[in-house]
């Protein structure tokens, strides 16, 4: 009996030294992996303060960032669908449409403010990265700063390429797999690259058999008294998604402003306007109503057709992967014979 105890001993005292040199190779091999894959070279964007021209700059990084900013909710909610949410010390600009698969980790996150937010609240995170979108790298009280500034403080940058004029929904996917190198993530930043691209995929077959593609142009409001055209010519990612759901932006080729009187004569088939349901603002059915009912806008085909588009801010101007979803929203709203 004695012999049996000390030989069950002797194989238990084997099976943990060798599941303890197992964990201490595989602690060596990811060492090792990550040893080889910095530094690391990403090419990303600046642009000089006061100027409206991005340029091509250089972030290197030595390691994974380990205390992210990001300055708006789509940049968090991209950092979680990457599993990298540990590493978010501070997220700005806490408005627009969630994405559902990521609320519970985002509702734990350090939420710095419902709107925009300065440089000195960007810093006061003591982040090794700012991330996010491009038009918020400003020294403004509204700007985290400009990119060439945190640089110069040791702060790396990453502006999404998205949001800079060029970008495009293929945009997107440039950014997931420049994130997936950057936090040697790559296995989890190719997996929602080839989800996203199913569902763009699906938008695409769902539509194939719409052959004509019908103009639109976007009124940013939240009166209804006051019709704001915003024409988006230089918004490339916004026009780009459109053409998503055969939707092709009437302005997008304009110079200057548009008022309202170019807006009743170019006649575009189709509005949208902005969803502020989550800015406690008139309700989208209430702001479409009262442009429906506005004599001056009448003789519009959109208006006569019924013909208007509530679409979330974050999914226009969010400038990430969740623009699919409002696609989706969207092309089920116009054609919903097509989604049965």
């Amino acid at each position: 009996m004695k012999r049996k105890l000390l030989f069950g001993f002797s194989i238990a005292a084997i099976l943990i030294l060798t599941a303890c040199g197992s964990t201490s190779n595989t602690s060596s091999t990811e060492a090792s992996k990550s040893k080889e894959h910095y530094p690391l070279t990403i090419q990303n964007y600046t642009k000089a303060e006061g100027s409206t021209t991005w340029e091509e700059k250089d972030q290197v990084f030595e390691k994974a960032p380990e205390r992210i900013m990001a300055n708006t909710r789509p940049a968090a909610e991209l950092l979680l669908r990457l599993g990298l949410g540990d590493k978010i010390v501070g997220v700005a600009a806490d408005f627009g449409a969630p994405d559902k698969t990521v609320e519970k980790e985002y509702a734990k996150l350090n939420i710095l403010s419902d709107g925009y937010v300065g440089k000195e609240v960007t810093l006061g995170t003591n982040p090794d990265l700012v991330f996010g979108r491009g038009g918020l790298f400003e020294n403004e009280d509204w700007g985290v700063g400009t990119v060439d500034s945190l640089n110069e403080m040791g702060v790396k940058t990453y502006v999404l390429e998205s949001s800079v004029p060029g970008g495009t929904y293929d945009s997107v996917y440039k950014d997931i797999e420049n994130l997936g190198e950057i936090f040697n993530v790559q296995d989890q930043a190719e997996k929602f690259i080839e989800e996203l691209k199913g569902r763009q995929e699906a938008i695409t077959t769902k539509l194939s058999s719409i052959k004509e593609e019908r103009t639109f142009a976007y009124l940013h409001i939240s009166d209804p008294n006051e019709i704001n055209v915003y024409a988006a010519q230089d918004e490339t990612f916004f026009n780009d998604v459109f053409n998503m759901v055969k939707l092709d932006n009437i302005f997008k080729d304009a110079t200057g402003e548009v008022n309202i009187e170019m807006l009743i004569q170019a006649d575009p088939d189709v509005l949208i306007i902005p969803d502020w349901t989550s800015h406690d603002n008139l309700s989208a059915e209430e702001l479409k109503e009262a442009l429906y009912s506005n004599p001056k806008l009448s003789s519009m085909k959109a208006i006569k057709n019924k013909q208007i588009y509530a679409v979330d801010y974050n999914y226009m101007f969010g400038y990430g992967y969740n623009m699919i979803e409002g696609m989706e929203i969207l092309a089920k709203e116009m054609y919903p014979d097509l989604f049965k």
